[in-house]
């Protein structure tokens, strides 16, 4: 029973509980900025220099007379570099809301007791000298 009851306690943590929600949170999030990648950004920047190119889908690019296809690869760092540059966005405007939430002044630290005290030495040997 003692590995059961040690399990339990691990599982119901707070932190486990927390790492869990932040876990399903991302899987979501992803989700999401894989959709405006590949259904709205790629599209939009892609879809005119395809068209140029004459062709329909970048994953049809290979060497001729080889299995090689480096449009699949050229794709796929294409939309690599666009999540990024989605996800720096996306978390530059989340650290300047923060940075306008922390700007509020903080109150001066209160002294303590042995700083009134030391001060207050201090003022009684400036008298004195």
């Amino acid at each position: 029973m003692g590995f059961v009851k040690e399990f339990r306690d691990f599982a119901v943590k707070g932190n486990v509980l927390d790492l869990a929600v932040g876990v399903i949170i991302g899987a979501a999030f992803g989700k999401i900025v894989s959709s405006l990648v590949e259904d709205i950004i790629t599209p939009a920047v892609l879809g005119p220099a395809l068209k140029a190119a004459g062709l329909e889908d970048l994953s049809k690019l290979k060497i001729g007379g080889t299995a090689i296809k480096y449009g699949n690869f050229l794709s796929q760092v294409i939309t690599f570099i666009i999540v990024a540059l989605v996800l720096f966005l996306i978390i530059k405007a989340a650290n300047n809301l923060k940075k306008k939430e922390a700007v509020a002044p903080a109150a001066p630290p209160v002294p303590t007791k042995e700083e009134i005290l030391l001060a207050e030495i201090r003022d009684l040997l400036k008298a004195k000298a």
